[in-house]
């Protein structure tokens, strides 16, 4: 079968091979893996296929994903480039950290180009504009290649469209090799108006939108705080993982208090009726708790650091509900067992966290961790949590 189509896709791991490249694939491209583990790209190389399964209310379905290549940027960038150079569409799946370090190619594929209709790129991060955050990186690359003809005409030789993800990778059995577990449950949002007057890309099971900010606040301050806060209390309350946690009465309660607070928030900031986020509230939960999605709390809480940001999953509503006059308490509480989530095996920003709040003050931890104004009008309660905090831990 002769694939016309191509994607070019950063990322390897388990949400490139199991969701990106599982749409892309039934969507008829060719997709091109990208990436610096060596293990990740030997693998795919030297295997022609491997197996998605979908996990369900109605069981595990499984899907063969072949027609890729496999492509190690460290070793063959001048490939990548022609690769992004002829390519329909860039996406990544690489963590909202490694965005400027997969925006050099780009740029030189984007120079190089010579099709006669834009390239689509999207990120697929837990990231609130990941598209726009990488596109300021590959300008900046565009920019230092000397040719301001390329900038200019930007617009004919790509276009950058933000995203929203939902879709949730439990851990995967020890000896997966490339075969990914992923949850049947999936919301792929994709922004419209950077395709006018171009081709928006055709991937089958993604919703393009006018306004992308309410599904990514939705998604945000409902999957990802709630699979947050189940993570850090269960953490703190010594579960192994995240259905364990929410087994837990008292953890339960807790998870279902705070999305009150994210949902009263999403129903008065968007044209979200409280039915709507009612019935989505239902949903997230019943996900989060599926035993057959076996999840480990450390592993939900990694990176506890980003998690803490200002435009994440917990200061991010906090901060509009108290601009808001709205009560956070159960968002401040969450907030509170992240910062207990410190020192952890395997997590360098779990040890980065423990060093903050032994080294400096409540307010200088405050700004560092959260990146709030000091004039906002959460920073004070946010200031005395990380004071409690500091205060009864060992660290």
């Amino acid at each position: 079968m002769a694939y016309e189509k191509k994607a070019v896709h950063f990322g390897g791991g388990n949400i490139g091979r199991g969701f990106v490249a599982e749409f892309l694939h039934k969507s008829g491209y060719e997709v091109v893996f990208v990436d610096v583990m060596e293990s990740i790209i030997d693998a795919l190389q030297a295997n022609k296929h491997y197996t998605v399964t979908e996990i369900g209310e109605d069981g595990e379905h499984s899907f063969d994903i072949d027609h890729y290549r496999a492509i190690n940027s460290r070793k063959e960038m001048p490939k990548v480039i022609e690769e992004i150079a002829t390519a329909d569409v860039v996406t990544c799946a690489v963590g909202p950290n490694v965005l400027k370090f997969v925006a050099e190619p780009v740029a030189k594929g984007i120079a190089a180009r010579k099709l006669d209709y834009p390239l689509a790129v999207i990120a697929c991060e837990n990231m609130i504009g990941a598209t726009t955050t990488w596109k300021g990186f590959i300008e900046q690359h565009i920019s230092e290649l000397g040719d301001k003809s390329i900038l200019d005409k930007l617009d004919t030789k790509a276009r950058f469209a933000n995203s929203a993800i939902d879709r949730i990778v439990p851990h995967q059995d020890p000896d997966a090799g490339l075969n990914v577990k992923i949850e049947k449950f999936y919301e792929w949002c994709v922004e419209k108006h950077p395709f006018d007057g171009a081709k928006i890309p055709a991937i089958d099971g993604v919703h393009f939108v006018g306004d992308l900010e309410p599904y990514i606040e939705r998604k945000l301050f409902t999957v990802n705080t709630s699979h947050a806060t189940a993570a850090y209390y269960g953490y703190a309350r010594g579960k192994a993982t995240i259905h364990d946690a929410m087994t837990d009465p008292a953890i339960h309660d807790i998870v279902r208090d705070t999305l009150k607070e994210t949902a009263h928030l999403i129903t008065n900031k968007h044209e979200i009726t409280t039915e709507e986020q009612d019935d989505y509230v239902e949903k997230i939960v019943a996900r989060i708790s599926n035993p057959a999605l076996e999840d480990k709390v450390e592993r939900v809480g990694r990176a506890p650091l980003r998690k803490m940001s200002r435009n994440e999953r917990f200061i991010a509503p906090a901060a509009h509900l108290a601009e808001m006059g709205s009560t956070y308490n159960h968002l401040l509480g969450a907030f509170e067992q992240a910062l207990k989530f410190v020192n952890v095996e395997g997590d360098d920003e779990s040890f980065e966290l423990a060093k903050i709040l032994k080294e400096k003050s409540a307010k200088e931890a405050t700004l560092k961790i959260t990146g709030l104004e000091e004039t906002h009008k959460l920073f004070a309660d946010v200031e005395k949590v990380i004071a409690k905090v500091q205060k009864s831990s060992s660290l």
